[in-house]
């Protein structure tokens, strides 16, 4: 997130409500859409506000109450359909590339790409009769949220993926998009969403995978507990705040269906 800001302003930190017009514009000129924007500032604010209070800095947030147009052309991201789904699949196996392997790895799994970025090789387990990969965070990934870090089961393209990687890959999964230090998500969106782009219809992106997996889940009557646990989505209610979670045997039964 920070990323952007250093781009428009370089080292020097923004400091007055011009700045902070300036930069809500940048981030529309670079297409988003008012929902990415405002998650962006908001990220950008919070960073920001955390840096007056722990220093005990005199200067305003220059954020605070910015106006953000809202987007009627936001476009809603759409899964990727079966046909299209299968046809990526085939060309990633075909090309058989880190880039490729990261598409694969997500279309099966319905990780974000943020969260594919930042793995290492060790957070693979192909051992045993489950193979799964594990997300935790690491010094260079931050997860979205607690129910983010999870257990995923391997099948399909992801499973074929997670191999790859295992067998070709060092400390990281990707070196391209991550080190020790950093973990460049938006780097690998654009290539990635480029690949993508005359391979699936209009309107969906890499993000689509993930929406596609909920709905592939959906339509085997996977109890929506069981989706969220395995996308890593939030569950509303304070029961679901109890206890140790869903297994990866009873995650692992409805990933096998989903091929």
């Amino acid at each position: 997130t920070l990323s952007y800001q250093i781009t428009l302003f370089g080292n020097i930190s923004p400091d007055t409500s011009q700045d902070a017009g300036k930069f809500r514009d940048y981030l529309f000129d670079r297409g988003m859409a008012s929902p990415s924007v405002k998650r962006v500032i908001s990220s950008v604010r919070a960073i920001l506000n955390i840096a007056i209070k722990e220093y005990g800095l005199e200067r305003p947030s220059i954020f605070k109450g910015i106006f953000i147009p809202v987007d009627a052309q936001t476009k809603k991201r759409l899964p990727v359909p079966d046909y299209a789904l299968l046809k990526v699949q085939g060309e990633c196996r075909r090309l058989d590339d880190q880039q490729r392997w990261m598409i694969a790895l997500i279309s099966d799994t319905g990780m974000r790409l943020s969260e594919a970025c930042g793995l290492l090789s060790s957070d693979f387990n192909l051992e045993g009769s489950i193979p799964s990969i594990e997300l935790i965070e690491h010094p260079w990934q931050r997860l979205n949220t607690p129910s983010s870090i999870r257990k995923i089961p391997l099948v399909g393209a992801s499973l074929w993926a997670a191999g790859r990687i295992k067998s070709q890959c060092g400390e990281f999964a990707f070196p391209k998009y991550c080190s020790d230090t950093n973990c460049n998500a938006n780097s690998a969106s654009a290539a990635l969403n480029k690949w993508l782009k005359h391979r699936v219809p209009p309107g969906s992106v890499i993000h689509s995978f993930r929406h596609s997996l909920r709905d592939r889940l959906r339509e085997l009557e996977c109890p929506a507990d069981v989706i969220n646990a395995i996308g890593g989505w939030v569950t509303e209610g304070v029961g679901h705040g109890y206890g140790a979670g869903y297994s990866i045997e009873v995650k692992a039964k409805w990933m096998r269906m989903l091929v």
